[in-house]
């Protein structure tokens, strides 16, 4: 006689009451919004008060499908929705109608080839092995969208791997690339819990050339290092050129703002096989130095 298997819980699944709660029958009392179940009135759910509730669900649910599907660690791409890839650069230029236009078209055209370098780059880290409790590590990870994005995730679909995508609601239409696993394609209403997801389970960031929104990702991450809110991983930093006419890093220093080795944080790359082997030798000097300890 084998021992008996008791359930998990002796409560009623919240699905069995939502499916009876759709076979109520109709009376002035059933249709009022007060007699809806909480986690069905989505007037409720969307009151200012409710905030702090839609905080949790957000940053709850991603974590909860990441983690029932042995997502371990992830590999991040950052970079403008806007640099085409360089099948279509010569169409955005060829669109051009002012000088002004033909100039900004020509610097686009400029940087697509990162697009190539990205999608490599996503082919190496989606060829990570599981490890020995079957999690998935350096899976790639963008904000869904086009441009280096779509590549990260079209680099990871060329050699068969999952990848993710945090997309967010925004005024204007985003849709996510058509190369983000759907399974492990999220969408977002808050920024701030988007890039928490971003890092919590980044081992590595790779950041190509971009606007506000690629600012707002790199430097966040950058000062959560430098303060001490999250360990030291691995930042590549993409078109040097680009960069440094956008940004005087080493002019911080210069005014006394930011400390001289805080740019060590970033290291400079220009090849997927370069940002590849930085991160390998990164974790593989972890290594060494957690055996000698």
């Amino acid at each position: 006689m084998t021992d008996p298997v008791p359930p998990k819980s002796i409560f009623a699944d919240a699905k069995v009451d939502a499916e009876a709660a759709a076979h109520i029958p109709s009376s002035p009392q059933t249709e009022a919004p007060a007699y809806q179940l909480a986690f069905q009135d989505k007037d409720f759910l969307l009151r200012p008060d409710l905030r702090p509730v839609r905080f949790q669900l957000e940053l709850l649910k991603p974590e909860l499908l990441l983690d029932e599907q042995q997502i371990g660690s992830t590999f991040v791409f950052y970079g403008s929705a806007r640099v085409p890839e360089p099948a279509k650069a010569d169409a955005v230029l060829a669109a051009a109608r002012t000088d002004k236009q033909r100039v900004i078209a020509e610097r686009l055209k400029a940087k697509s080839h990162y697009y190539e370098i990205a999608r490599e780059l996503a082919r190496m880290a989606s060829a990570t092995e599981r490890d020995h409790e079957g999690k998935r590590h350096f899976v790639v990870c963008s904000g869904g969208g086009p441009s280096f994005m779509e590549a990260a995730n079209r680099g990871a679909a060329d050699v068969g791997a999952e990848s993710i995508g945090l997309n967010i609601v925004l005024p204007h239409e985003q849709l996510p690339n058509p190369y983000v696993t759907p399974s492990l394609s999220f969408q977002f209403h808050y920024f701030a819990l988007r890039k928490m997801h971003f890092l919590l389970r980044a081992r590595a960031v790779a950041v190509f050339p971009g606007g506000f929104g690629t600012f707002d990702e790199m430097f966040e991450l950058l000062t959560l290092i430098q303060t001490g809110k999250v360990r030291r991983l691995p930042i590549l930093l993409y078109g040097r050129e680009f960069w440094e006419r956008v940004i005087d890093f080493d002019a911080l220093v210069d005014e006394g703002v930011i400390s001289e080795g805080d740019l060590d944080l970033l290291t400079w790359c220009e090849t997927a096989e370069e940002g590849w082997a930085t991160v390998v030798d990164y974790y593989d000097q972890r290594e060494q130095l957690r055996a000698v300890s």
